[in-house]
């Protein structure tokens, strides 16, 4: 979560690619973490899929605007979370952020089973 927030406050002092797309990015993957934590015994591949589906839900649920979710889009925890208008690209951040650290993930299980 602070890399993300920090990707977003400092982003005039990152590369331009960095602060175009790190911050969507990372938003998916500690999606995909939370899953993992609430859903443990469950498998990677699942958790890849109920965070994809989750986060481009959330995306999707921008083309809606109505007065009550406009306003809480308005705060800023609102806007952290829900965010605040739809960017196909969007979807495309989310997935490579997920599916970046869905590898790490079996990276780093299979290394630490093999110890």
């Amino acid at each position: 979560m602070a890399a993300g927030l920090a990707s977003r406050h400092f982003g005039e002092q990152l590369p331009d690619f960095v602060h175009e797309h790190f911050g969507d990015a990372l938003w998916a993957a500690m999606i995909y973490f939370g899953v993992r934590m609430i859903c443990i015994h469950r498998s990677r591949e699942l958790a890849l899929i109920v965070s994809l589906l989750f986060s481009w839900a959330v995306e999707c649920s921008q083309l809606i605007q109505t007065p009550w979710l406009n306003e809480v889009r308005s705060t800023v925890l609102g806007a952290l979370i829900l965010g605040r208008g739809f960017l196909m690209m969007d979807l495309l951040r989310y997935a490579v952020g997920i599916v970046c650290v869905y590898g790490m993930d079996r990276y780093f299980l299979r290394n630490k089973q093999a110890r």
